[in-house]
């Protein structure tokens, strides 16, 4: 199934909680496969797409680490949460007949490639996916700082960022049934507003190397295959 494509190299962001239950804890096996299906038919344009996962789902460092745990220790076993669901999607994927790799900041033998960007560039190059763990491999930096990193390492033309909701709003639309939609955003907007979509790291990075964000809901059937497309979807952060 090839289409025109707006972006030959994406990476896309997926939040530990989208593999978790309604309150995005735990492994739901479901969640899976609905995202394996999604990526499945993104695969088939072409695309080279890699994927950075969290592990919000399973344990989140900062959060941990605020009950008397340490905050380089508990930033740690987020990163093997972040494996998990990475080495899950990977299996899932695979059901579908997508080949995919996983690659871990932190070294993880015999059950994760350790992290080579030569080795996933040519991975790329062959349209297999390439699915980044372990965050940046340092304690104190979110995966979604992690996204940014890889995001400009691989040369991708853009970064996806998948939520629970349709983009970027004005306030908390879960809590504020008037927020509106932002369609348009500039790094700066995001920056100043101090709008949360993303740590300040991740957006400061993002724009130092004019990468820009998509913010889009991944609930929405086929919103990956749109946004490669250059289809009007979500939130549209650069320059």
């Amino acid at each position: 199934m090839k289409r025109n494509l707006q972006y030959k190299r994406v990476l896309l962001k997926l939040s530990g909680e989208g593999f978790g239950d309604t309150d995005g804890r735990g492994l739901e096996m479901e969640q899976f496969i609905a995202l394996a299906k999604e990526i499945q038919k993104v695969s088939r344009t072409g695309v080279e797409l890699a994927i950075v996962v969290g592990g919000g789902n399973i344990l989140r460092g900062a959060k941990f680490s605020g009950t008397g745990k340490s905050r380089v220790q508990a930033d740690q076993v987020g990163m093997i949460a972040t494996a998990v669901n990475a080495l899950l999607l990977q299996d899932t994927l695979e059901r579908f007949g997508v080949i995919a790799h996983v690659f871990s900041a932190i070294e993880i033998k015999n059950v994760t490639e350790p992290f080579v960007l030569r080795d996933c560039l040519q991975y790329l190059k062959e349209k297999k996916v390439v699915i980044f763990a372990g965050g940046t491999g340092n304690p104190y930096f979110t995966t979604d700082t992690a996204a940014a990193l890889r995001a400009v390492e691989i040369g991708a033309e853009v970064m996806l960022k998948a939520t629970q909701v349709d983009g970027v709003y004005t306030d908390d639309p879960v809590k504020n049934r008037t927020a509106q939609l932002y369609k348009k955003l500039t790094y700066m907007d995001v920056l100043n507003k101090r709008l949360g979509v993303m740590d300040l790291t991740a957006i400061s990075l993002s724009m130092e190397n004019r990468l820009p964000i998509i913010v889009f809901n991944i609930k929405k059937y086929e919103n990956i295959g749109k946004v490669i497309s250059g289809k009007p979807v979500g939130t549209y952060i650069g320059e």
